[in-house]
C-alpha cells in the first residue's frame, strides 16, 4: 500500500486494512484540528486504489474482514467511484464484513438516498462523522460548517438509506464557558438523529490551530477531570437512544460506555463514583497533553 503523509483512522478501525482513497480533507477548516493542514485535498484515482487492494491481497491474503478508506471525508468521492472501490474490495476479500469511511454532515447530504443505498450495497456500510458539538454557538465558533439542524438532517439522510453511523462528540471543546449548552445541545442533536454509535473523545489543544490560540489567550478554559465528568454526566442523563455509547479514546478521563437507554443508570452511577476519586486516578491534566498528538 502507498500512503501519503500521516494517516489517521478511528480507534475502532485499529484492526482494519487502511487504504488511502483520498488525500487530506476537503473542508480542512475546523478550528480545533490540524490533522490535514499539510495536505492539499485530492482524490486518488480508482485505478490506484484498486492497485493498493491488489497489493493488500497479495500481502495479507483474502481474509481481510474490515477496511477503512482514509483520509478525511472520503464520503465526497462520487457514487460511481465509491461503488467501484467497494465492489473491487468485496471481490478480493470474500469474508469482508464492512468498509468504513469518514464523512462530515456537510458532505453527507450531497448524495441522494438512492446513491447511499448503492454505496451500501457495494460494501461501504459505515460512516464515522465528527459532530463535535450540538451547540449552535460552538459549532459556528469551531467552523464545523454545519448548524445543529443541518447535522440532524444529514445524519437522518444516511441512516434512512441503511448506513451505519458512528458520531463523535468532543468533551470539553466548548470549554468551561459553555459546557452546559454543549452537553444539552449535543444530546438534542443525537436524540433527533439517533445514530447507532456515539463516541466520546476529550478535547486536547493542537498547536497551530485557532482553538489552541483561543485557549492560550485565556478565552477557552480547559476542563478538569471532574468538570469533564460533570459534562459527560449531563450528556448521558439526557441521551434517549437507542445507541451504543463508547469512550474508546486515550484522551478521555473515564471509560464510560454502554447501551442506551438500558445502561444509563449504571453509567451515571459509575460517573458519580468517579467524581469522588482522588485526582491521581485520572490521566494527567489536559494541559500536560498538549503537543502529544492525541
Amino acid at each position: 500500500m502507498r500512503y501519503e503523509g500521516t494517516v489517521y483512522r478511528p480507534p475502532s478501525e485499529a484492526g482494519s486494512l487502511i487504504i488511502q482513497a483520498t488525500i487530506g480533507c476537503p473542508h480542512n477548516a475546523c478550528a480545533f484540528c490540524c490533522m490535514y493542514r499539510d495536505k492539499r485535498f485530492r482524490a486518488r484515482s480508482t485505478e490506484e486504489v484498486i492497485e493498493d487492494l491488489d497489493r493488500a491481497c497479495e500481502t495479507y491474503g483474502p481474509e481481510v474482514r474490515t477496511i477503512f478508506l482514509a483520509d478525511g471525508n472520503t464520503a465526497v468521492l462520487s457514487t460511481a467511484r465509491l461503488v467501484a472501490i467497494g465492489e473491487a474490495a468485496k471481490s478480493r476479500f470474500p469474508v469482508l464484513e464492512r468498509i468504513t469511511i469518514y464523512g462530515s454532515a456537510k458532505f453527507l447530504v450531497k448524495k441522494s438516498k438512492d446513491e447511499w443505498q448503492a454505496i451500501a450495497a457495494a460494501g461501504i456500510t459505515r460512516i464515522h462523522s465528527g459532530l463535535e458539538s450540538g451547540d449552535a454557538e460552538t459549532l459556528s465558533a469551531i467552523h464545523k460548517g454545519v448548524t445543529p439542524e443541518e447535522a440532524i438532517n444529514a445524519y437522518r439522510h444516511v441512516l434512512d438509506a441503511g448506513m451505519d453511523l458512528s458520531v463523535y462528540l468532543m468533551v470539553g471543546v466548548a470549554g468551561l464557558e459553555r459546557w452546559r449548552e454543549h452537553a444539552l445541545g449535543s444530546a438534542a442533536v443525537l436524540n433527533a438523529a439517533s445514530p447507532q454509535f456515539i463516541r466520546l473523545r476529550t478535547y486536547v489543544p493542537m498547536p497551530g490551530t485557532p482553538w489552541h490560540d483561543r485557549w492560550k489567550e485565556g478565552r477557552l478554559t480547559l476542563l478538569s477531570a471532574y468538570e469533564a465528568l460533570r459534562e459527560t454526566r449531563l450528556l448521558v442523563e439526557h441521551l434517549r437512544g437507542p445507541a451504543i455509547l463508547l469512550s474508546d479514546h486515550v484522551s478521555n478521563f473515564l471509560d464510560v460506555g454502554g447501551r442506551l437507554p438500558e445502561d444509563r443508570d449504571p453509567m451515571l452511577a459509575f460517573i458519580d463514583k468517579a467524581l469522588n476519586w482522588p485526582p491521581e486516578r485520572f490521566r494527567p491534566p489536559t494541559e500536560q497533553l498538549v503537543g502529544l498528538g492525541l
